[in-house]
């Protein structure tokens, strides 16, 4: 097989890291740290720079099968696979809280979570919270109730939809390969790695194949995916071998033995883009002088201080335009709150809206991540 070489990994802050199956999962049934303590002792080094991890991890239904393998199972059953997966979450988070020093916090997501924008917020709030109090968020598929996604395997997919949730800058995917080859290894021993991928074109998909492990649902296929949408949101995927240590303890030296997917545009300007270019027609917030030159200026979020007015029937996670007094429209943004308490909440201090609502999704009626200026 030809040797593949080591490269500089792009610089990051926030990364999300996905582990599949066939890296946890023992040959004799259950779960195992083999190959987890690696990747445990590289989350624990990189939060020791001040850098920040979100874990996906895989693994329930492995470990629940082995806590039913007395019974005899019946392969394909969904409705089983569900109930083992029920079974296995504990024992899996479990093991990540074993190799981690810090406390480790459990969050199951659907892709379901993931298009409601009431509940991306809520998910994104949640995850941002654990990040800022130093936890270790260990993100599964709610596989118990999300049938479509339990079928497809798609953890791979849905830590690229994790990582422009997060705003990560990297997607670190852990395999059971060493990289993306022009054909299966397993198959061809003289199949050459692919080191650099700039863009995922059909040719690219066609060298993939399908699931190489019998506890993993996945395979290269749901990988490509997975760094296509990591693109599109302007995030790097590095495709390594989690079962090889030195490989592992590179990523904390800033080098990749693997596939790198760069994307075409940076994380801002594919986040700048959309906010500046999709629909939202009507949906209007008017501000003050204030609030306006301070969001010209950038980095700003809207309060609920230089709030004036609003138009339009938007609701928590709507993008809407934000307004000048003379009605030019100088950013467009997420908003946190629907249009009834965007007006309720105008010209008030962000302390004051919990009291005035019953409850606050946050100080921000816009939060400057969630903001694009309009150039003058």
């Amino acid at each position: 097989m030809a040797e593949l070489a080591f490269q500089p990994l792009p610089a990051w802050r926030r990364a999300v890291l996905k582990v599949g199956s066939n890296l946890l999962a023992a040959d004799g049934g259950g779960l195992t740290a083999d190959y987890a303590q690696a990747l445990a002792a590289f989350i624990a080094d990189s939060q020791a720079q001040g850098r920040e991890v979100v874990l996906v991890s895989s693994g329930a239904v492995a470990a629940g099968r082995a806590l039913l393998r007395a019974r005899p199972s019946a392969v394909g059953n969904l409705a089983e696979r569900q109930a083992l997966a029920a079974l296995g979450q504990a024992p899996m988070v479990a093991l990540w809280q074993s190799l981690s020093s810090r406390a480790v916090a459990q969050v199951l997501l659907t892709h379901d979570d993931l298009r409601n924008r009431r509940r991306y917020l809520n998910a994104r709030a949640t995850l941002r919270q654990l990040l800022a109090v130093e936890v270790l968020p260990v993100i599964n598929e709610n596989d118990t109730v999300a049938v479509d996604e339990l079928k497809l395997g798609d953890n791979d997919n849905l830590a690229a939809i994790v990582a422009a949730l997060v705003d990560a800058d990297l997607l670190l995917i852990a395999s059971d390969i060493d990289a993306l080859y022009r054909a299966d290894p397993r198959r061809d021993p003289a199949a050459a790695p692919i080191p650099h991928v700039a863009q995922i074109t059909p040719e690219v998909l066609a060298m993939a194949g399908g699931s190489g492990s019998a506890v993993g649902t996945g395979g290269m296929r749901t990988k490509l995916q997975a760094a296509q949408k990591a693109a599109a949101a302007g995030i790097a995927t590095a495709l390594f071998n989690g079962r090889d240590a030195a490989t592992v303890q590179a990523l904390g030296e800033g080098r990749l033995r693997g596939t790198l997917f760069t994307p075409g545009q940076s994380r801002m300007q594919a986040r700048k883009y959309w906010l500046l270019h999709a629909p939202c027609e009507g949906l209007r917030i008017r501000v003050d002088a204030g609030a306006a030159a301070a969001l010209a200026a950038g980095r700003a979020s809207l309060l609920p201080g230089g709030v004036v007015g609003a138009a339009g029937d938007f609701h928590r996670g709507d993008l809407v335009e934000v307004a000048d007094p003379s009605g030019r429209v100088v950013a467009r943004g997420l908003c946190q709150y629907g249009v009834v308490d965007v007006r309720r909440l105008a010209g008030r201090h962000s302390r004051d809206i919990e009291g005035v609502l019953g409850y606050s999704y946050g100080p921000a009626i816009i939060h400057r991540d969630d903001l694009a200026v309009l150039a003058s």
